[in-house]
């Protein structure tokens, strides 16, 4: 059984193919507002916490071998109580179950787009070729922190889930206004000196084979991460005063 790395948690169990609604085959090009909110809706309707927007570049397709352009994510928060659980079986398998949940809405998302005219198709998480943290970075809605965790503005521990559609003309971001965040990381450490298992080398980077977070669901470096603990708003402030 194939083995899938989510967000820095590994989930065991393949998402089942959930679609209802075929592609049409001469997909819509141009969404309109109207028709984006409702599917904001719809993914607020199952306690995802917002959207973003992803518009690969030329070279950036050719480096990775895809051969689609416009991607949606839809962005949830991991729940807490299980973040806070010691690393264990039970906390992995909690894990999975929430991965699952709502990872079968987005069938639905994508069934919404279909049902309108546009070509939509889950980038599923089991696809080793492509690297979804790349594909959220070209958002530019998010940075990879020092504990290597893809951080969106709603929260660090956040998930999501993607699709590639046929509809070019979503609200993409042409700057990155958290790049701030990885200067910010570079001078703080609380990941580092709070880690149960010394899984960072000498230069601060995050030793894949010695952290837990793969096998057992720690979530030491998260909980204690200041962009956890106080939020956005309140890290930027203090960053802003450090910079004075």
């Amino acid at each position: 059984m194939n083995d899938m790395t989510f967000e820095g948690f590994r989930y065991r169990k393949p998402l089942p193919n959930f679609y209802k609604i075929a592609n049409p085959q001469n997909p819509n090009r141009e969404i309109s507002e109207d028709l984006l909110n409702d599917l904001e809706k719809l993914a607020l309707k199952y306690d995802f916490v917002g959207l973003s927007y992803s518009k690969l570049s030329s070279d950036f397709k050719r480096e990775f071998n895809i051969d689609f352009e416009n991607v949606i994510i839809f962005k949830f928060l991991m729940a807490e109580n299980i973040l806070k659980m010691p690393p264990s079986r039970e906390k992995g398998k909690l894990m999975d179950e929430e991965f699952q949940e709502y990872g079968i809405h987005v069938y639905e998302f994508a069934d919404f787009l279909r049902q309108n005219g546009f070509q939509a198709d889950l980038i599923h998480p089991l696809d080793s070729s492509l690297s979804m943290r790349a594909i959220a970075m070209q958002s530019n809605e998010c940075v990879i922190t020092r504990s290597n965790m893809c951080y969106f503005r709603e929260g660090l521990n956040s998930g999501f889930f993607m699709i590639h559609t046929s509809a070019g003309n979503l609200p993409f971001k042409s700057e990155n206004d958290m790049l701030w965040v990885e200067d910010f990381c570079s001078t703080c450490g609380v990941c580092i000196e709070r880690c149960p298992e010394n899984a960072f080398d000498d230069d601060g980077k995050i030793l894949r084979k010695v952290c837990t977070a793969h096998r057992q669901g720690c979530s030491e470096c998260l909980l204690k991460c200041p962009f956890y603990r106080r939020g956005y708003d309140k890290v930027k402030r203090r960053y802003e005063r450090m910079k004075k």
